[in-house]
C-alpha cells in the first residue's frame, strides 16, 4: 500500500508535535535544561493552576522560555521525577497545532524515597512549527487524579 505525501507530512507532523511533549517532561526528568527548553517557543506559557488547586496548592501561571525552564528547575530540584505520556491526541492547522494528552508524573523526595506523589494530569498543549521542530506555545494542566502525600511538592 501506497501512502499519499500529504498523510506522510502529516504523521509526521503528528509525530513531531508529541515529540515536543516528550522532549519537554523529558527535560524535568533528566533535569536537562537545554532539552526542556527545546520543547518550548521563547514566548511560550506554562498553566498549571488546575492541577495545583487539586492538590491543595498555588502555582502562578509562568511565561517566557526561560523563565519556564528556571521555575521548574527550582521547584523541582528535590525531587525525583518521572513523567509518563499517554493517548496524546493531535490537530493541525498549517504551523499551529493542539494536543490533548494524558501525562502521569511520579514525584519522589531524594532525601526521603519512602515517600511519593503520583498524579494523572490531563495536558492541553498549544504549539507551532519552528523550523524542523514544533514548539509549545501553551501548556494547560489540569488534574485527573493523584495518590500519596501531597507534601511531597511542598517546596513546590
Amino acid at each position: 500500500m501506497t501512502m499519499s505525501p500529504s498523510l506522510t507530512n502529516e504523521a509526521a507532523d503528528k509525530l513531531a508535535v508529541v515529540d515536543a511533549l516528550y522532549r519537554f517532561t523529558a527535560g524535568i526528568d533528566l533535569r536537562d535544561e537545554s532539552l526542556l527548553s527545546s520543547s518550548l517557543a521563547e514566548s511560550a506559557v506554562s498553566d498549571f493552576r488546575p492541577a495545583a488547586t487539586k492538590a491543595g496548592f498555588e502555582y502562578p501561571v509562568i511565561e517566557g522560555r526561560d523563565v519556564i525552564v528556571a521555575a521548574l528547575t527550582m521547584s523541582l530540584a528535590t525531587l525525583d521525577t518521572t513523567h509518563s505520556v499517554a493517548n496524546p491526541r493531535v490537530t493541525i492547522d498549517g504551523d499551529n497545532a493542539r494536543m490533548d494528552a494524558l501525562v502521569e508524573a511520579q514525584h519522589v523526595p531524594r532525601d526521603d524515597p519512602t515517600r511519593h506523589y503520583l498524579m494523572k494530569n490531563r495536558y492541553d498543549v498549544e504549539l507551532a512549527r519552528s523550523g524542523d521542530i514544533w514548539v509549545i506555545t501553551r501548556n494547560t494542566v489540569d488534574n485527573v487524579w493523584r495518590s500519596g502525600d501531597p507534601a511531597v511538592l511542598s517546596v513546590v
